[in-house]
């Protein structure tokens, strides 16, 4: 049986558990200071609708786009895309919501309107940094980025 290829529509869906409230977890995608703790060396963002979202990952790759739903500390929602044209910036969708549980936050991404072709890397970089908000947030220190 064949697996149906991934196409335009498919989004990336991830989920990952942080033990830390709502509140806390919410400003890693709002605050530069909290997001350069676990994704980029540097961090541009106004987070109100309509907003600057840029974030420098590794030095060498810039992610922009522009916030387009702030509803704290529950969702986040921004455009994404590469200054490097790997696809253009804010042409696809990352939205962000945070549900509280037990211990913690709940944090599920969706990533959608990514070419086919941008889906595996941009899934390995969403598992790879959902890990190192896990540890931030949760209050460890995720230590120097080995992608970086």
């Amino acid at each position: 049986m064949s697996r149906p290829r991934p196409n335009d529509a498919d989004p990336i869906v991830r989920e990952v558990r942080v033990a830390a409230p709502p509140h806390e977890v919410f400003a890693y995608f709002t605050d530069p200071a909290r997001m350069v703790a676990w994704k980029a060396v540097a961090a541009w963002l106004e987070p109100v609708p309509g907003g600057l979202f840029r974030i420098d990952v590794n030095g060498r790759r810039v992610a922009r786009g522009e916030f387009l739903e702030i509803d704290p500390p529950r969702r986040v929602v921004f455009s994404w895309g590469w200054e490097d044209g790997e696809f253009p910036p804010g042409s696809t969708r990352v939205e962000i919501t945070l549900s509280e549980v037990a211990g913690g936050t709940l944090v599920r991404l969706v990533h959608s309107g990514l070419p086919a072709p941008h889906r595996a890397g941009n899934a390995a970089g969403w598992d790879h940094y959902l890990e190192r908000l896990r540890l931030a947030a949760g209050g460890a220190d995720p230590g120097p980025d080995p992608w970086g």
